[in-house]
């Protein structure tokens, strides 16, 4: 079934303009010209996606006013802004109230579908996560790999968890930062408190307060504890800390300075002691230069920094990965495990992952249901490219250039050979030998160069 965008703009042109862009490559769309018509579109149906226009004539609501009431009732809403008399001040208070992205009027298609495809890919991601997560457990999230830089995350983890420091866990979504902070809970002298997690991304601003401090009784209704309460000797995760208002920011940092709080519509004092973790997908440092986080917060989280890397940095870690998954996916789904072919292995350490572990769980899942043959038929590569899908960025021409555009030209080239190679060894079966002869390489120097690339089982003479 096809996706649906509501496009939401005054002007006819425009809205013609983008329904078209987008019915091309496949969407479907509605559109409305004002917020009455936005509101109706959306309680009639849910879309995947709104693009919605900050300046709206003969409208009760204009589009930044719009978008904090579309969050306020669905925080799961993707929404992409669009303005002809766009600021940066506007785009930062837009994608602060929750929007994905901000574009300019006027735009390019290029820009207007890269931004649409990673707003929907993001929105799926999080879904089919959530999903998964509900019927495989958090069993599924271990540190598996051999890769270096997880081995140094692991001696990491073993320094720290004995300790009672605050750790600021960083990294991009989907890497492994809860799994992480699980670990530490576990191998810390903590572990038979509770471990409680604080999403920050998921509440609302007015939510957070109540949700950290709790609240006493008023009007009849009961006590309310809060996270911080419920922590008590344990662990408290503060994940996505980034999300966190402003005003609340100010609290929790004397919180962690003497660990005394009161309850919201209360003047008892509150004593706990808790060990606080925290996550984040954003570089704080610019979240604080842009005053969007308080720099006295993260010195308090900032004891130890640790970082987790991408999926994309340990590729050697993706097969031992993708068995560990293929097994505890169907072991929960009670079906025997299949095994994955050497040349599917290519197929996934060739993808780019902008999901991370996340994404590499998602693939594996479809695989188990989906690739071709019985269960004691061996998956390739063709299963894995289906399986990935048309929703990656890099699935397509345009989604790859846009990333290595970004990259450094080193870093960039490396991206180059990396696709290049593995695409004509999954063509080749994997054969080391055909592949250095057909791009004209010596077969010892392909060999170099796929380790170096962080490519392996890929040899088939």
């Amino acid at each position: 079934m096809a996706l649906e965008i509501l496009i939401v703009d005054d002007e006819d042109d425009i809205r013609q303009q983008i329904a078209g862009i987008l019915e091309d490559e496949g969407y479907e769309t509605r559109q409305a010209i004002n917020s009455a018509e936005t509101f109706a579109a959306i309680n009639a149906r849910t879309p995947s996606l709104i693009i919605l226009d900050v300046w709206l004539r003969d409208s009760e609501h204009d589009g930044l006013q719009m978008l904090e009431i579309i969050r306020r009732e669905n925080e799961d809403q993707q929404v992409v802004m669009i303005s002809g008399h766009g600021t940066f001040d506007m785009a930062v208070s837009a994608t602060k109230m929750g929007a994905y992205d901000f574009i300019s009027k006027p735009f390019k298609t290029d820009v207007l579908l890269h931004t649409v495809s990673r707003a929907l890919n993001e929105r799926r991601l999080r879904r089919e996560h959530s999903d998964l997560k509900r019927r495989v457990g958090d069993e599924i999230g271990d540190l598996v790999g051999k890769s270096t830089s997880i081995s140094n995350l692991r001696q990491n983890i073993e320094k720290l968890a004995h300790t009672d420091s605050r750790i600021l866990i960083s990294g991009p979504t989907g890497s492994g930062k809860g799994v992480t902070a699980r670990i530490l809970h576990k191998k810390s002298a903590r572990n038979d408190g509770p471990f409680v997690v604080m999403n920050c991304a998921s509440l609302k601003p007015e939510d957070f307060e109540g949700t950290l401090f709790g609240r006493e009784p008023v009007n009849g209704a009961a006590r309310k504890v809060g996270v911080l309460e419920e922590a008590h000797r344990g662990v408290l995760l503060l994940d996505e800390v980034a999300d966190m208002p402003l005003e609340t920011q100010g609290k929790m940092a004397r919180v962690l300075q003497n660990q005394i709080f009161e309850r919201l519509d209360g003047e008892n004092r509150v004593e706990v002691n808790v060990r606080v973790l925290a996550t984040t997908s954003r570089d704080l440092s610019i979240e604080i230069e842009k005053g969007q986080f308080r720099e006295d917060l993260f010195y308090r989280l900032n004891v130890v920094p640790l970082e987790i890397p991408p999926l994309s940095a340990r590729r050697d870690d993706i097969p031992l990965l993708a068995e560990h998954f293929m097994e505890r996916i169907s072991r929960a789904k009670g079906r025997l495990p299949r095994v994955i072919g050497d040349d599917a292995m290519v197929a996934l350490q060739g993808h780019t992952w902008p999901g991370n572990v996340w994404e590499l769980i998602n693939v594996v899942e479809r695989l188990t249901l989906f690739a071709p043959g019985k269960i004691e038929d061996i998956i390739h590569a063709q299963a894995v490219i289906d399986a990935i899908g048309d929703n990656s960025d890099d699935s397509s021409e345009d989604g790859a250039m846009f990333d290595m555009l970004d990259q450094p030209l080193r870093e960039a080239r490396e991206s180059f050979e990396r696709k290049y190679l593995l695409f004509h060894l999954t063509r080749l079966g994997g054969n080391i030998s055909r592949t250095a002869e057909f791009v004209e390489m010596d077969r010892a120097a392909l060999h170099r160069k796929l380790k170096l690339l962080g490519v392996r089982n890929v040899v088939r003479d």
